[in-house]
């Protein structure tokens, strides 16, 4: 086991400019800034946050004139790894040399599909983790895909080992399981879930797992949406339409809470947290070690990408790609090669 660092979380309560990538990504920057400023290490925002989470599932029917504009207007801005968008906040996250976990709608460089990722920069700006939720949840699934097992991990930093569920996902008591035996002590659970009983949700999972849990939501309501979005009039209200109203909250491992939870207003919440103090506590329960019963029960989760195509390549690598990379430029083909160098 490592040692860890104490580190400082920023759980950021923002606005998102609703349906604009560059805008919205403009705003992230700026808060990380800020978070860094105030001693933060460790900088969260909400699910879906770049370019927004996409409201009008809950509020239109499928395939309709309008739902279709808006799913191209996200699909326009969604974020592609690797592009303009990631570049930028991951330059942010190394300007202010913090790591940075933000939810995005991702697609595939080449691809169609959307996913409702969560994305982890290390302050040097890479790119050091990738989670595509698993499973969307009622009508989120007329607008992403679901991710599989590859994703399902948590990554090591000087303060201890980092996950992510989205939203829902937390409820799914098997991917929890899932990263409590990757011995994860932080758990990211950026949402749109704004319920009366998100927060003791959140409470709950943290004392299961004896782990910090950071919930992040945006903060959005009719009143936010440009003027420009399809369907604004007849689908949103005003200031008292509420979309999201935060409760955004950071909790220790024993299930008390240490910020928050925030509502209906912006903000940024600070908790400094140790690592070491739910490792300690996993003495009197560890979920996947001494209080598991294996020979009664047992999980197994395939960690393999699953991808639909799979590109043969039979005549010589181009010139420059090393052996085992793919060259297609794109993460959705997994390119496989016949012996060629």
């Amino acid at each position: 086991m490592s040692p860890v660092a104490p580190v400082t979380i920023a759980a950021v309560q923002a606005t998102p400019v609703f349906l604009d990538r560059e805008a919205t990504v403009a705003r992230v920057c700026g808060l990380v800034g800020e978070a860094a400023a105030a001693g933060a290490g460790l900088v969260v925002f909400g699910e879906a946050f770049v370019p927004g989470y996409p409201d009008w599932v809950w509020r239109t029917r499928p395939w309709s004139q309008e739902a279709t504009a808006l799913f191209a207007r996200l699909q326009d801005q969604a974020v592609v790894v690797g592009g303009p968008a990631t570049d930028a906040v991951g330059a942010a996250a190394s300007a202010a040399g913090v790591h940075v976990a933000v939810g995005v709608n991702e697609r595939d460089l080449h691809g169609s599909t959307l996913y409702n990722t969560l994305l982890l920069f290390g302050p040097d700006g890479t790119v050091v983790h990738r989670h595509r939720k698993l499973m969307a949840t009622g009508g989120e699934r007329l607008v992403w895909g679901t991710g599989d097992g590859s994703t399902l991990q948590a990554a090591d930093t000087p303060f201890g080992r980092v996950g992510g569920l989205i939203c829902w996902e937390n409820y799914m008591p098997l991917a929890r399981a899932a990263l409590y035996a990757q011995g994860v002590d932080i758990l990211l659970a950026p949402t749109w879930d704004t319920s009366e009983v998100w927060v003791p949700t959140l409470r709950h999972i943290a004392k299961e797992g004896r782990v910090h849990v950071i919930g992040v939501a945006p903060l959005l309501r009719g009143s936010d949406l440009p003027g420009d979005v399809p369907g604004r009039d007849d689908l949103w209200g005003g200031k008292q339409d509420w979309m999201s109203r935060g409760l955004s909250t950071i909790v220790a491992p024993d299930g008390s809470v240490l910020a928050g939870p925030l509502a209906e207003e912006e903000g940024i919440l600070l908790a400094t947290v140790d690592a070491t103090v739910g490792r300690v506590a996993r003495q009197q329960f560890d979920p996947c070690g001494h209080y598991a019963r294996p020979d009664v029960l047992r999980l197994q989760v395939d960690t393999r990408a699953h991808r639909s195509v799979t590109a043969l390549a039979t005549g010589p690598r181009p010139q420059g790609v090393p052996v085992g990379v793919a060259s297609t430029g794109d993460p959705t083909l997994e390119e496989e090669t016949d012996g060629h160098p």
